[in-house]
Parts: C-alpha cells; structure tokens; sequence
C-alpha cells in the first residue's frame, strides 16, 4: 500500500517547530524540465535553415535566460535538500515523483550544449567549451546514476501496478541519450586520435543504452493506455515525453555523421552516415504519429477541464528534439521536407514555450504552484490512485484530478495510513 510522508519540521531549542526555507519544500525535482525546455528553444533556433533576422538575437536571450533558470534551481534544490530531507526523500521513495531526477542530467546537458551552440556568440568560444565540457561530464555522470538508481528504486522499494504506468518513467532512461546527442559537439576541441575516437563511441555506447532501455519501456507505456484507458488529465501532457527518445535519438545519430569524419576510421566514418538516413527517417516518421496521437489526447483532457501543471513543460523539450532531429535529417538527405518540417515543429515549440512560461509565472506570483497540497484547496486526500501524481504535479489551485478512465468513476481515494514514505517494504505483504 502506498502512503504519504507527512512534514517533519525542524525543532528550536525550545522544542517548538520553526518552519526554514518553507518556499521550496515543495519544489521537486520536476522543476529542471523548465530548463530543459527553455535550453532546447535557443539550441533548436541556431540549427533552423535560412537566415531570419533576429533569430539568433533571440536564441542569445533564452539562452541566458536557461543559464539563470539552472543556476537559481540548483540553488533552490539544494535548500530543499538541506531544510527538507525528509521532503527529499519522500520523492526518492515516490514511484511518481522519482523518474523526475532524470531532469537534473537533462537540464545540465541541455544548457551545456545550448552555451556551446548559441552562448559562444556572447563568451566566446574557448569559455563555451569549458562551460560544456563541465556540464557535459557532471551531466552525464547525473544521466547514468538516474538511469541506474530510479529502476532500482522502481524495482525494490517501489510497489508498483501495471496500470500506474505513465511517459514519466521514461526520462531517467533518456538522460543518457542527451548525453549521446550532445556530446560529439566536443569531439573538434580535443587533439585528434584517440581522445576524439572514444569521445564519438562513447556516445555511440550512451546511445545504444538509452535506445535499448526504452525500447524495453514504451510497450510498457503503451499497454496501459491500451488496456488501462487515457491518463489522468494532468498527466495527458507527459504523453508528449515519448518524443523525446525519438526525437534525441535521430538527433544523435545525425551528430555521429556529423562528427564521424577524422575521428573514426574509415570505413565507420561513412557507416554513421548511412545510419543517420537509414534510423532517422523512419523514427522521425513516427514520432510525427505520436505527435498526432498525443495531440488528440491532449485536446480531449482540455475539453473534459485540464488544468495548468508543471507537466505542461513535457510539451516543450520533446518537441524541441523533434525539431532538432528534422534539422538533422534535412542536412543529411538535403530534402527541403525536413526544412520545413523543423520550422513548422519550432513554432510549436515556440507557442508552446510560451504558454508554459507564462503560466508558470502566473503559478509562482500567486504562490499556487510551491504551496503544500492542503494549503492550495484545503483537500488533504492523494490526488489520484496513489503512485501515479504527486501532489507537486497537480493543476494550480490544487483541485484533485478528474478520472479519466473508461469506467468514468471517481478515483479511489486511500486514507494515510502510515507516516513512512511508499515503500515495498512497508506493504503489508511484505516478508520481515
């Protein structure tokens, strides 16, 4: 049975609670997505065909913009580490919530490539390689301990159904693609042998990692919406994070064509040209049916009263790789196809970056979107069958969210019985 972990505040000497840092007690680590999606809009706009003015003046400013986001979030995070381990951990032991660590790698790789792509125009290039390479390497170190940790969290403290299956349990298992799209941007700035060779096929290895892990997940995804019927309405936007893989993969691929010649031999070299046409176009193809797919389902969850949440950022980074996999494929079969498809996949990514930002503001000014759970609506119930939204994710004013399954009944909803995270151990068939 799943259970809630109720505030532990800290004492004063006088053996009363003094709430410290009470502002980002709720800030989960669901919040890097924001980064996330503000770094792919400047990386994605420097890749797009053609010469619009101010394009790249623009690109500059949402790139600056992500730097600050990253740099105020790491800062917030770690208050909330500090002040509220319990809250921290809480998230760790949360089936719903943990996936989410796999943001913090992303956000780092995302604006350590968007500095190399867009941010040398303003600190040059030899500071633009540091700060990638820095980024790049905590990145990565981030991106395979969450694609390690959170599975095994998954697996032996997290007491799971099938039909709690969800998009979110993808992102630790992406990660590591970010690492291997984003990476060959450094092979030029390292002497040529072998340091460029093991950089290029290290990414060949990230690759192959994320791409196995979720081919092994989306049947997962899949069949519970199948079998279990659409999401919850606040989770119908994590539909879109199934682009992601598809998307960063064919990017990916186009990156080790890019970057092949001089740093493999021949004929390997040519191989990852042939790959980036022979995997991108078909994964592109369907990506572009997800999109509709997951479009569909997102405008039914918004005429049945979606509301606001912070998983209306999985409408922007996703995107944002499907964008720059297009731009990809059209420098590597010179279709005019693909131009357009990447400017027509970066004005969604454009309107929906907007929107996304502007309610997030909107959320922050109002103080909906930290507010602990009870304070937002004065319901103190779980938001939904426990294990599939933590309460973080819930629309602003912290209504509770509307079923959505084939049965059209409410949700169940499961008093707190214990003061312990979600735990398999603490279930109650669990052996001593």
């Amino acid at each position: 049975m799943v259970t809630a972990a109720h505030p532990v505040l800290p004492l004063t000497a006088a053996g009363t609670r003094r709430p410290r840092a009470v502002a980002v007690r709720h800030l989960g680590p669901n919040w890097y997505a924001s980064v996330m999606g503000t770094a792919i809009v400047a990386t994605a706009g420097a890749g797009l065909p053609g010469s619009v003015p101010g394009l790249r003046t623009f690109c500059l400013a949402v790139w600056a913009l992500s730097a600050v986001l990253l740099v105020t979030l790491l800062g917030a995070r770690a208050l909330h580490w500090t002040h509220h381990r319990d809250q921290a951990r809480a998230h760790l032991l949360d089936p719903a919530m943990a996936p989410f660590y796999g943001c913090l790698a992303m956000a780092l790789l995302a604006v350590g490539g968007a500095t190399l792509v867009v941010g040398r125009d303003w600190i040059g290039t030899p500071a633009a390689v540091a700060v990638d390479a820095v980024l790049f390497g905590v990145g990565t170190v981030a991106a395979l301990t969450a694609a390690l940790a959170v599975p095994y969290l998954m697996i032996v403290h997290h007491r799971i159904r099938p039909d709690q299956a969800t998009p979110v349990w993808l992102l630790p298992l992406v990660a590591p693609m970010v690492s291997a799209a984003l990476g060959p941007l450094l092979v030029p700035h390292l002497p040529p042998g072998q340091a460029r060779e093991a950089l290029l096929l290290g990414c060949f290895a990230l690759f192959g990692l994320s791409l196995l892990a979720t081919c092994v997940m989306l049947p997962v995804i899949f069949a519970r919406l199948l079998t279990g019927g659409p999401l919850p309405l606040a989770l119908t936007p994590t539909l879109f994070l199934v682009l992601g893989p598809l998307g960063q993969s064919t990017t990916a691929v186009g990156k080790f064509a890019d970057f092949a010649p001089g740093a493999v031999p021949a004929p390997y070299d040519q191989g990852f040209a042939l790959l980036a046409v022979l995997y991108g176009v078909p994964v592109m193809g369907f990506a572009l049916l997800w999109l509709g797919l997951a479009a569909a389902m997102v405008a039914r969850a918004r005429r049945r009263g979606m509301r606001f949440s912070m998983t209306w950022w999985a409408f922007t980074f996703p995107v944002g790789t499907c964008v720059t996999g297009a731009e990809s494929l059209a420098r590597h079969t010179g279709l005019l196809a693909f131009d357009w498809l990447a400017v027509a996949l970066y004005a969604l990514l454009v309107a929906a970056w907007s929107v996304a930002a502007v309610r997030t503001l909107r959320g922050l000014a109002d103080r909906a979107l930290l507010a602990a759970p009870s304070a937002a609506a004065g319901d103190t119930r779980p938001d939904a069958t426990p294990g599939t939204l933590p309460h973080s994710l819930k629309g602003v004013g912290g209504a509770p969210v509307t079923p959505a399954r084939r049965t059209d009944r409410k949700p169940e909803y499961v008093p707190y019985e214990d003061v312990r995270p979600a735990c398999r151990e603490h279930a109650p068939d669990a052996t001593p």
